[in-house]
């Protein structure tokens, strides 16, 4: 940051001579002498004295040389301290939580990192479960929100970014406590027949597509409504008013008070894991490897190799 000119007058003041300056500067004494030539054109006074022996500071020179001396400390701490916010800014993790997509599992996850870890800052960042934020969510990862955590079932989310996957959570159902079937602890394929039940519409997940066409297979009396988007609050309340039956995870189980979770006779799991961008910023890469260390060596310190 400072000045050429500068930089190589403060060499030459402690060196006392241009050879020597030349040489730690790995230029010519020729084009140290051009240098000085010009800085004290430049300032308008004499600032060396040449001799047989090298160079001494005029007066001015001396003073110029404590100013100087101060200016290039000053810009050595300017960088260190821009070096450092920027560093902190890329090690700030920004992740999203929300009712359906709560941070948990990754905060859980993040507190076996131990060391390896002190150079990242957590920021938790609230957002809504809304059909239209999730939209815009999926396309704008990594402007405001770096990376959260929720099923990773939809081909629009691994499409449009990339997910770390962590686990699955299995599938249930969501009964509205009036319910005839409420009071059940496990239901079966038969359960469900007469009743209507709400699933994600086509096409977005393959766990919930082949979930769909088994119920239509063993099921024809069951009567599915499409959700209009993906699930929100909503989505539950609907459910709970019309006395419907959806499809639920086991995690969601505490989200809705007027419903309850039950299990099902199938096999069917959502994966989970971590969302984020599709080209990440170094910190956030650096972030997920070290999540992935973490799982792959748990008695590791997470630090690399």
């Amino acid at each position: 940051m400072m000045h050429h000119q500068i930089t190589t007058f403060l060499m030459v003041a402690e060196q006392g001579s241009l050879k020597g300056a030349a040489e730690a500067l790995f230029l010519s004494p020729a084009a140290v002498m051009k240098q000085m030539n010009s800085l004290e054109s430049r300032v308008g006074v004499k600032l060396l004295e040449r001799t047989n022996h090298g160079v001494i500071l005029t007066p001015a020179g001396e003073s110029f040389y404590g100013d100087a001396k101060g200016l290039a400390a000053a810009s050595r701490e300017a960088v260190r301290r821009a070096r450092a916010l920027g560093d902190l800014q890329d090690r700030t993790i920004r992740v999203g939580t929300s009712l359906l997509r709560p941070c948990k599992p990754l905060l859980n996850l993040w507190s076996q990192v131990g060391e390896a870890g002190r150079g990242f800052q957590i920021r938790i960042v609230p957002f809504s479960d809304d059909p239209a934020r999730l939209d815009g969510l999926m396309t704008s990862l990594g402007e405001e929100i770096d990376c959260f955590v929720g099923p990773c079932g939809a081909a629009p989310w691994t499409r449009a970014n990339n997910v770390y996957l962590l686990g699955s959570n299995p599938c249930c159902v969501a009964v509205p406590r009036g319910h005839r079937l409420a009071g059940k602890e496990r239901l079966c394929w038969e359960d469900l027949e007469g009743e209507t039940f709400l699933l994600v519409r086509p096409g977005q997940s393959p766990v919930l597509d082949r979930m769909r066409q088994e119920m239509i297979d063993r099921q024809p009396g069951v009567t599915i409504v499409d959700a209009p988007h993906f699930y929100d609050a909503g989505v539950f309340n609907r459910c709970q008013e019309n006395n419907w039956l959806m499809e639920t995870l086991d995690v969601w189980a505490e989200v809705h008070p007027g419903m309850v979770t039950l299990p099902m006779d199938w096999t069917y799991e959502m994966p989970f894991g971590v969302v984020y961008p599709k080209e990440p910023r170094q910190g956030v890469a650096d972030f997920i490897d070290l999540l992935r260390r973490t799982r792959e060596c748990p008695d590791d310190d997470g630090s690399p190799p």
